[in-house]
């Protein structure tokens, strides 16, 4: 049986994410106790293959407890999945003004910033030791539910799903990456007019980066680090491990070199995908 364990922030979109999980098949229970789920787990273990259950700030006790319970269930437990979803205050205060919704901590008579500051002193713990993060802050609620129903949902044969990304650092970098490389001290297509309307996707970007010495230097070095430590990632039962490269736009460098990351990973890794953050909003 799979079990899924979704926590993060209120107004993060957990709700949106356990809808896919229940849209997926998953047997979702939301606002329950953690001391309860090993109870629900016996009583669900030959009814179905996958139970995802939400816990969140509306149970302060299990935010303060969760490390403790966590363990507990993976004692009886082991294929349990812990994921946050999470996003910036300055989004999450501009949600909560929106849709005029009261933040649960706000009963116990705390203003709205300062029950979002009580809320992450609890949930710190929960996101340190979370299997995958994701932050929304910049996606949709259409795209959260491709994000979860793609690296949540879907069957694997390996035990580390790895995303490559690109993104645009005047977009802003991505909240939620393992790690992030910056690629503007390379050669620039932007500044090449014949070549500015293409992305790293198309071939006079390829041809044009590909025969840099600097750019290959580039691609070989961040080769060679993962090659050395993605095992290591592996070996400590990750489940996810997101991996970006930003560069000015994120339109023609960073698409190119996680492009090429993403062909020769793939032949060692079995669950690898590509997410190209500001050519997937522009199509």
């Amino acid at each position: 049986m799979k079990l899924v364990i979704l926590s993060g922030r209120s107004g993060s979109g957990k709700s949106v994410a356990l809808k896919a999980l229940e849209d997926a098949g998953y047997y979702c229970i939301d606002n329950l106790p953690l001391p309860f789920t090993l109870e629900v787990l016996n009583r669900h273990l030959n009814k179905t293959d996958a139970i995802a259950i939400s816990v969140d700030a509306r149970n302060p006790n299990d935010m303060e407890h969760f490390t403790q319970e966590i363990e507990k269930i993976k004692l009886v437990h082991s294929e349990i999945k812990v994921i946050f979803i999470d996003a910036d205050e300055s989004v999450l205060l501009k949600r909560f003004s929106e849709t005029r919704r009261r933040h649960p901590l706000t009963n116990l008579g705390m203003s709205l910033r300062d029950a979002m500051k009580k809320e992450e002193q609890l949930i710190t713990p929960i996101r340190a030791m979370a299997d995958l993060v994701i932050n929304t802050s910049t996606l949709t609620p259409h795209e959260l539910r491709e994000q979860i129903l793609s690296r949540v949902t879907a069957s694997k044969t390996s035990s580390m799903d790895i995303l490559f990304t690109s993104f645009g650092f005047k977009h802003g970098a991505p909240q939620d990456a393992d790690f992030v490389f910056d690629a503007r001290c390379l050669p620039n297509p932007h500044w090449v007019p014949e070549l500015r309307p293409f992305t790293g996707r198309d071939a006079p970007i390829q041809e044009y980066l590909g025969s840099d010495s600097q750019v290959m230097e580039y691609i070989w070095q961040l080769r060679v680090f993962l090659d050395s430590w993605l095992p290591e990632f592996d070996r400590q039962n990750r489940s996810y491990f997101t991996f970006a490269v930003g560069c000015t736009g994120g339109k023609h460098r960073s698409v190119y070199i996680i492009e090429k990351l993403s062909e020769y990973f793939a032949e060692r890794y079995p669950n690898v995908k590509v997410k190209h953050r500001q050519l997937d909003k522009s199509s």
